[in-house]
């Protein structure tokens, strides 16, 4: 059978995979505020949104009863894109909210099947090719997909409302069909030009009753490891600032300035947080792996803890100040996502070693779920705090949270050299 060059498949494959995810997470926030939503009922519901990858390693396992990871591959693009001409067909309407919102949830639940089904079928296809390129070519297609949905689609909006002379909902609406178009032409490509494969076959498992087992086998021999307590503690506190920051931190870029908000429009918007803010993310992710990998993460975990908590003061300032600079609001964005993408490389590799052992695989799908219910639960009051106490009393708070942080940083027990790079070795030390 036809290799098809990777090159032709993986960076679109997981351009696609980036797009819904940003989306339901970013995109949809941004949405609901131009549409008159007030923040405590914006980041309850799009919380919520978070509840398929909390339940992803309950889900997930059941794809494998029926077809191809390439179908589902492609059948999940087909139907993500129907979820944005979903979203972009009711937000005109009077039922704009429970209609944005159950598309959305359609989207979330097709993103994690596809996110699922995709990686099996790399590892089906890449599996007697060694290629460590292609890893930084994943991370960076999807990175890319964060900067253009996140980035350039929020921008449009913001210029197709100027165009149609500040018609929110018609310029949302265009722009989703937009999204909707670019999703069935992926859908159509990956179609053509994935390859099919002799060891990509459907029917895995025998029987529903099987599977469920194996999921049940797999919470068992999690929640059998050793330092089980304080590993939950550290997987469900670490992130907690940033859990609360993330969703009201882009609120109040577009605030506003009346509400205590920045009032930066929808293309300031895409410019700073959606630009700016994902390359200081990733470039600090991508320093966090190079110390790591010489060092260890001994030697930087504290520091990366406090990467995580301290750097908030950003908003702080932000919110005291309200500055008028672009400047100065792009670098207070850029250091603090910076700082966050260095202190995250720690919690990364925290659920790579708790998750290490038998079904090491099955455990870091529960670790990720875990993760996404931390997020979930700190986002889901984070508005309703926020408009309680103001912008900048929020922020405050956010910064006293970080002493959970360090504490379970304290207590947390991960060996020091784990993440080095050994000498005879591409990958991490045993």
């Amino acid at each position: 059978m036809k290799k098809r060059n990777p090159w032709s498949w993986v960076p679109t494959l997981y351009f696609a995979e980036g797009l819904p995810y940003v989306a339901v997470t970013a995109i949809s926030l941004i949405l609901y505020k131009q549409l008159g939503l007030h923040n405590a009922e914006i980041t309850f519901y799009l919380s919520w949104l978070l509840l398929p990858w909390v339940i992803k390693p309950l889900w997930c396992p059941f794809i494998n009863l029926l077809q191809t990871k390439r179908w589902w591959v492609v059948a999940m693009e087909l139907l993500i894109g129907a979820a944005f001409g979903g979203v972009a067909f009711t937000i005109p309407t009077s039922l704009w909210l429970q209609g944005t919102l159950f598309f959305f949830w359609v989207m979330a639940f097709a993103s994690i099947t596809h996110d699922y089904a995709a990686g099996c079928y790399y590892m089906v296809e890449m599996e007697e090719t060694s290629h460590h390129w292609l890893v930084r070519i994943r991370s960076a297609f999807f990175c890319l997909a964060t900067i253009f949905g996140q980035g350039i689609l929020v921008m449009v909006a913001g210029n197709l409302q100027v165009i149609y002379r500040n018609s929110i909902s018609y310029s949302w609406s265009l722009m989703f069909y937009g999204t909707c178009g670019l999703l069935i032409a992926l859908w159509l490509w990956h179609t053509y030009i994935l390859p099919f494969s002799r060891e990509d076959r459907g029917g895995d498992v025998s029987s529903p009753a099987q599977v469920w087992e194996g999921i049940c086998h797999s919470f068992q021999s999690f929640f059998h490891k050793p330092h089980l307590v304080t590993s939950l503690c550290f997987i469900l506190f670490f992130i907690l600032p940033e859990g609360l920051l993330s969703k009201v931190s882009a609120l109040f870029l577009i605030d506003a300035i009346h509400n205590g908000g920045l009032g930066l429009s929808p293309q300031e918007f895409g410019l700073v947080q959606g630009t700016v803010g994902v390359i200081g993310l990733s470039f600090g992710g991508l320093i966090g792996s190079i110390v790591v990998k010489k060092e260890g993460i001994g030697k930087w975990i504290w520091l990366m803890a406090c990467a995580v908590t301290v750097p908030d003061l950003f908003y702080v300032y932000l919110s005291s100040e309200l500055p008028r600079s672009l400047a100065v609001i792009s670098a207070s964005v850029f250091l603090q996502h910076f700082c966050y993408g260095f202190g995250y490389t720690a919690y990364a590799l925290f659920l790579i070693s708790f998750s290490r052992g038998e079904d090491s695989n099955r455990h870091y799908a529960i670790c990720a779920g875990l993760m996404s219910l931390s997020w979930m639960l700190s986002g889901m009051f984070s508005g309703a705090l926020q408009e309680a106490v103001g912008y900048r009393r929020f922020f405050l708070i956010v910064m006293a949270c970080g002493i959970a942080t360090l504490i379970v940083t304290l207590f947390v027990n991960i060996r020091p050299t784990f993440g080095r790079k050994v000498p005879d070795d591409e990958d991490v030390e045993e």
